[in-house]
């Protein structure tokens, strides 16, 4: 047996247990050869691959980042490179060229729409579902997630104490694109006085409503905004725009967008933080770890029985997988009924909609967090 991996998408803790879980299951239950291919895609576009050993993806389960590079623009279907052009087929060569019985691809859901395609034209593939966001469909988690969580929960812990010190309103910004899980479970867990998501619109008046009766009270306010949260007027704060790009629209920058709207309402001083890129560094959790673990023996599991066309998941705790198809150009957002989002607003957290109003002796039973 003969089974390449490749890394696709953005970077995300996690990657390197994944690498390790696959090519180990691998090589010691199934005897397999497996190639690395470098730079997600790219690698397959450039015919850049090499075999990796046993030692290759020891000493990897804590390292951040992932040993076999990735990219976030080589989409065989439309090469940036070509101007566009498809190149699926030079793809799908090389892979019969090579030898690969199947392809393990880590990614989100750009990488498992183009998995999804390529299966399509019969290359085999098994897919792992990668994203800090969380917004892949059909799995409750995506490994790098809960990692992200912590650093930006630290942030707000450490920005509850100053804020306090200095009688400010805080506002952190996190990453999630048009997903605000993050925002939601670190605010959460960090105790944020508001939390702001993409799927729950928000004036800025019922926002400086809930700074300006904490003025009075507790003295300061942690604001937790999601990059792609919108206020009811339908805009979103967009950073920049490129158009090689699968996604072209780089959201950031809502916080200081809120800060200057904001002071022509509150008194206090506003200060602003954004994360961006150090959610994405760095060694995953213990979490992460063994989820990691646990999608790349499933997975290799999945290539034993050949059993392609499909990405691993979590589903109630359970390990499963799903095809596809299920996951392909869809997006996982926060539900506006979500269990997080109803705990949240049964402790008096706001989400900046001034109708939003909860019971708390109306929470359903059996809701799942997510």
């Amino acid at each position: 047996m003969k089974v390449g991996i490749l890394t696709g998408g953005g970077d995300c803790p996690g990657l390197n247990a994944v690498i390790r879980a696959v090519a180990k299951s691998l090589m010691l239950q199934c005897g397999a050869t497996v190639i690395g291919i470098e730079d997600g895609f790219l690698g397959l576009i450039e015919r850049r691959t090499r075999e990796l050993s046993y030692k290759d993806v020891s000493g990897i389960l804590s390292r951040g980042g992932t040993i076999l590079g990735t990219h976030n623009k080589a989409n065989p279907f439309a090469y940036f490179g070509r101007d566009g052009e498809d190149v699926s087929a030079e793809v799908k060569g090389y892979c019969d060229e090579l030898g690969l019985d199947c392809v393990v691809a880590l990614g989100g859901d750009g990488t498992m729409s183009i998995c999804h395609r390529l299966q399509q034209m019969g290359l085999n593939i098994v897919g792992v579902p990668k994203t800090i966001d969380n917004d892949l469909m059909q799995t409750d988690r995506t490994f790098g997630f809960d990692t992200a969580v912590t650093i930006a929960t630290d942030a707000l812990d450490r920005l509850q104490t100053t804020g306090q010190s200095h009688s400010r309103v805080m506002i952190l910004e996190t990453m999630g694109r048009y997903a605000g899980w993050i925002a939601l479970h670190a605010g959460i867990a960090g105790g944020a006085d508001v939390i702001l998501l993409p799927e729950i619109p928000f004036t800025v008046e019922e926002v400086a409503r809930v700074c300006q009766a904490r003025e009075d009270r507790q003295r300061f306010t942690i604001i937790c905004v999601a990059e792609g949260a919108t206020a009811e007027d339908g805009k979103m704060v967009v950073r920049e725009r490129i158009d090689n790009s699968p996604d072209p629209l780089r959201l950031g920058g809502v916080a200081n967008w809120l800060k200057a709207e904001l002071s022509e309402h509150i008194s206090s001083e506003i200060r602003t933080v954004v994360l961006g890129h150090v959610q994405r560094g760095g060694p995953p959790t213990a979490y992460d770890r063994v989820l990691a673990t646990s999608f790349g023996t499933m997975a290799a599991s999945l290539v034993a029985r050949k059993e392609f066309g499909r990405m691993v998941a979590l589903q109630e705790q359970r390990m499963t997988s799903v095809a596809l198809e299920e996951v392909a150009n869809l997006t996982r957002t926060v539900p506006p009924d979500a269990m997080g989002v109803l705990a949240a607003a049964a402790v008096g957290t706001s989400f900046g909609a001034p109708k939003m109003h909860l019971d708390p002796a109306q929470l359903p039973e059996g809701k799942r967090l997510s």
